[in-house]
């Protein structure tokens, strides 16, 4: 759970680019790819990251922009980024201009249950982390290139000057 303002930055400002990274990665026409009929395709996990933004934040009394909860998904992988990084940025923005530490310890009522802030911001992150992992899946399935995020990815290795490690 986040205690500092300053610790949220900095970890969501780092997922931000590794969300930013991943979405530079898509295409417009993977987004429909999904790992099985009635599941989630590449662009509803994407949009859904982007939609969750502002939802979760208004639970706390946040105004953030971005896109509503029933607003379709965009078929450009360029619309899903854009607003990705508007409702991103203005998340931080938002939180580093209206909350104080001592916000952090605040308690919300979500989805049935009782957050205090710092908890939120936490959830906030791994939700993030968690979709976008997803999404990596469905890319290799796809056909699309898999960025590297906390490491290099398999084709990445030769740029460090290494050997690809063994399966």
């Amino acid at each position: 759970m986040y205690r500092t303002i300053q610790d949220f930055e900095f970890d969501w400002s780092m997922e931000i680019e590794k969300t930013q990274k991943i979405f530079k990665h898509l295409k417009d026409g993977a987004l429909g790819h999904e790992v099985m009929p009635g599941y989630r395709t590449i662009g509803r996990l994407a949009w859904h990251i982007v939609q969750s933004i502002p939802e979760m934040a208004s639970r706390t009394g946040l105004k953030i922009s971005g896109p509503a909860e029933d607003d379709p998904v965009p078929t450009s992988a360029r619309a899903i980024l854009q607003a990705y990084n508007q409702s991103a940025i203005s998340a931080l923005d938002t939180i580093k201009a209206t909350w104080k530490d001592a916000s952090l310890q605040e308690v919300d009522e979500m989805y049935g249950e009782k957050w205090k802030r710092g908890f939120t911001l936490t959830v906030l992150v791994h939700h993030q982390i968690h979709h976008r992992a997803q999404i990596t899946v469905l890319m290799r399935q796809a056909g699309l290139e898999v960025p590297g995020i906390y490491g290099p990815a398999k084709p990445e290795w030769a740029q460090y000057g290494m050997p690809v490690p063994a399966i």
